[in-house]
């Protein structure tokens, strides 16, 4: 079942990470700084950069992973130096923030990104946000529903028109026989019992000779 989403993080969060891909193009464009502003406004009211939060934390984590299992004896001290450089380099998240603004600045007009700030800046707008995934799922489970019924009434209703328009021919249609089982062989004849033997007549034995 396909997912209907409205504009929101996950949508906006691909805008802004297509669009980096681009970035030279992008900053070689110049754009006024009001405008920058106005969209770092709806950037922050959307969130949409929150998606890129662990993007830091994530690469340390696969580094120290890396690093520890090359030298499982050094892994206190590789993680208190992973920690360290991580933080170090924290503070150039703002280069991604101004670029997705860049973006933003870009891709809308000034009163667009003036309503976008308002509206999601607003109570309506942050509750869009927040509860979206819960109505698309409720959304997709209403759709299947749906979509079983009409399938259920589809079919029904075709077999009724076609019953209809056809239903002499439907009827008169014979479905071929089925072919008769083979008659089970007779039982062989069973061969006569053997008579009984009749038993032998015995002779009376000589009289013995008298001397």
């Amino acid at each position: 079942m396909k997912t209907y989403q409205a504009f929101g993080r996950v949508t906006a969060g691909f805008l802004v990470a297509a669009s980096l891909l681009a970035a030279p193009a992008v900053r070689a464009q110049d754009v006024p700084e009001e405008r920058i502003q106005m969209a770092r406004s709806a950037i922050t009211a959307l969130g949409v950069t929150n998606i890129f939060d662990n993007i830091l934390p994530n690469l340390a984590a696969r580094l120290k992973a890396q690093l520890i299992q090359g030298y499982p004896n050094l892994q206190d001290l590789i993680n208190k130096t992973v920690d360290q450089q991580a933080i170090a380099l924290a503070a150039r998240r703002g280069d991604l923030e101004k670029e997705a603004a860049i973006v933003y600045a870009k891709a809308f007009t000034d009163d667009e990104l003036k309503q976008i700030a308002t509206f999601f800046g607003g109570s309506a707008g942050k509750k869009l946000l927040n509860d979206q995934p819960v109505a698309n799922r409720e959304l997709g489970k209403a759709a299947d529903i749906w979509a079983a019924g009409i399938a259920r009434d589809l079919e029904k209703n075709t077999n009724d028109a076609l019953l209809k328009v056809a239903g002499a021919q439907l009827k008169d249609a014979k479905m071929p026989a089925a072919e008769a089982p083979a008659a089970p062989a007779a039982p062989a004849a069973k061969a006569p019992a053997p008579a009984a033997a009749t038993p032998a007549l015995k002779m009376p034995a000589a009289p013995a000779a008298k001397p």
